[in-house]
């Protein structure tokens, strides 16, 4: 049983978290990191070469989840495969027991570790979206006969606070008519601008049973919030957070960046804005318990 799907469709509010795979094969942190976080989370999103920088497949790192009893979220770009590479890491990972995949178009090379690697882009993400929903169905992208189907839930993303946003509306509209069944969110820090975002949202999304995850990345200090507003496009993190974390103790920015989270999650969930959340906290995943413990959920 696909414990994540259930978890979404049965009304409650759901929270995931991520596994970066390591760059090598040395796992021991990632399987403490799994180990501290399985148990507490809906999922766990394992990351596939984010941000263009090279590390294990996360086919690999999602087993791991799986064979220690978590609910892993496969994430899959279309930068570094054409579209027989995609259908068959599809079809691998299901055979490894993955049953949730997040479809992305990927960041460019030129961003990451290998600038000169050569993007491929031969599928977008709705793209993908439809092509593993053809999987479900039994058929590959070209309409050929599966020796056995998939059975994803198939999930997209969505960055609602790119100006401007009607394009990511429009876009998020064309995954969901391609078959997604669940969005995580860019991080988001203005709840108030979110909660506008949503509203237009609930309509596109009317009449179907798409649910809706805010992305929650943990600031651990005024440098990180700085360097989103000037580097990340698409996040915004307000003036007064950025001030709250300026305004930290020696030492204890990176608390006082979990108690902004568990602020915002604690507001998402009581006013009912979204549906749950997607906690990312960039190699500080001892934060996401306590980040969690303050807000009561799970």
């Amino acid at each position: 049983m696909n414990g994540f799907k259930a978890a979404c469709l049965s009304g409650r509010f759901v929270v995931t978290s991520e596994i970066g795979p390591p760059k090598g094969t040395d796992i021991e942190s990632v399987v403490a990191d799994i180990d501290l976080l399985k148990d507490r989370v809906n999922g766990l999103n394992v990351t596939d070469n984010q941000s263009a920088v090279m590390r294990m497949g996360p086919a690999a790192i999602a087993h791991e989840i799986i064979a220690r009893g978590g609910e892993a979220i496969y994430q899959l770009t279309c930068r570094d495969r054409n579209r027989l590479a995609l259908q068959s890491d599809l079809l691998a990972a299901h055979a490894l027991g993955v049953r949730n995949v997040l479809c992305l178009t990927g960041d460019h090379p030129c961003i990451g570790d290998h600038p000169q690697a050569k993007p491929v882009f031969d599928f977008d993400s709705v793209h993908l979206i439809q092509c593993a929903g053809l999987l479900n169905d039994g058929v590959d992208w070209n309409g050929i006969e599966l020796q056995g189907v998939t059975d994803f839930y198939i999930g997209a993303v969505v960055a609602p606070d790119v100006d401007p946003v009607k394009p990511q509306l429009f876009k998020l509209s064309k995954k969901v008519e391609a078959g997604a069944g669940f969005f995580q969110t860019q991080a988001v820090y203005d709840m108030e601008r979110f909660a506008e975002f949503m509203v237009t949202v609930r309509d596109i999304t009317a009449g179907t049973q798409v649910k809706v995850l805010a992305g929650m990345l943990v600031l651990t200090g005024m440098g990180m919030a700085r360097y989103m507003n000037a580097s990340v496009p698409g996040i915004s993190v307000p003036d007064p957070l950025v001030q709250e974390l300026a305004d930290a103790p020696e030492g204890e920015a990176a608390m006082v960046g979990a108690d902004i989270c568990a602020r915002h999650i604690r507001f998402l969930c009581d006013e009912g804005i979204c549906d749950g959340v997607h906690v990312m906290a960039l190699g500080r995943a001892d934060l996401v318990p306590r980040i969690l413990d303050q807000v009561g959920v799970l």
